[in-house]
C-alpha cells in the first residue's frame, strides 16, 4: 500500500494568488496561459498543443492519485489561470519532496507571483506535512531560474552532469538546490520579508 500525504484534495491561498488541484475544468485556462513559446525554452517537457495541455492534465491527476506528485493550477486575484506549478518524487518515507514543473505566462514573471507560489508551497511542505528536505532543481542553462532559487533561500547542492534528455533531445546538466526544515524558521522570515515589499 502507498502512502500518500493528503486524504483530501487542498487548495493554496495566498494574497495574490490560489493555487487549486489541478482539474480538466483548467484546461482552456492553462492552454491560453501556456501559449508563448519562450515558457517552455528550458522545461524539461514543453506544452505545444491543447491536447498535450489534456494529455498534462490526465497524467498529473493520476500521480496525485498515486501519491507521488501533487499538481497546481495557479489562478490571480482576477480569477485569471497564469501557470502551474507542483510537488513531485513526494517520498513520505524519507520525508522528502520536490517543488518544480513550474511555468506562469510571461506576463506575471519577475513580479511577486513566483515568490508567494514558494513560500505556499514551503510552508506546506513543513509546517503541515513536516517534511525535512525539499528540492528544487533547473536546467544548468536557466541562469534566471538558479538566481531566483537562491533569492527564495535555496542553497545550490550541485549538478548532475547529462542528467536528462528532455524533449527537444537537449541532454542537459540539472542544477540541484535544496532547503532543509532546520533552515525553514529562517527561509520562512525572509520570503515573508521579500512578500511586504
Amino acid at each position: 500500500m502507498v502512502t500518500k500525504l493528503w486524504n483530501d484534495l487542498f487548495t493554496l491561498q495566498g494574497e495574490t494568488v490560489k493555487l487549486l488541484p489541478i482539474s480538466m475544468d483548467h484546461l482552456n485556462g492553462l492552454w491560453e496561459a501556456a501559449r508563448p513559446d519562450e515558457i517552455w525554452t528550458y522545461m524539461a517537457t514543453k506544452v505545444r498543443s491543447k491536447d498535450e495541455m489534456e494529455q498534462m492534465i490526465k497524467a498529473a491527476r493520476i500521480a496525485r492519485e498515486k501519491g507521488t506528485e501533487y499538481t497546481f493550477t495557479v489562478i490571480d486575484n482576477e480569477n485569471r489561470i497564469i501557470g502551474s506549478t507542483r510537488f513531485l518524487d513526494i517520498l513520505p518515507r524519507h520525508k522528502s519532496a520536490e517543488i518544480g514543473s513550474t511555468w506562469y505566462h510571461p506576463d506575471v514573471w519577475r513580479t511577486r507571483v513566483n515568490t508567494e507560489c514558494k513560500f505556499l508551497l514551503l510552508r506546506h511542505a513543513f509546517d503541515v506535512w513536516n517534511l525535512t528536505r525539499v528540492q528544487l532543481k533547473t536546467d544548468s542553462r536557466n541562469i534566471k531560474s538558479q538566481k531566483a532559487i537562491a533569492r527564495i533561500g535555496g542553497v545550490k547542492e550541485g549538478v548532475l552532469r547529462k542528467d536528462r534528455v528532455i524533449s527537444d533531445g537537449y541532454v542537459r546538466d540539472t542544477v540541484f538546490f535544496s532547503i532543509l526544515s532546520n533552515e525553514w524558521i529562517n527561509v520562512n522570515a525572509h520570503l515573508k520579508m521579500m512578500l511586504q515589499k
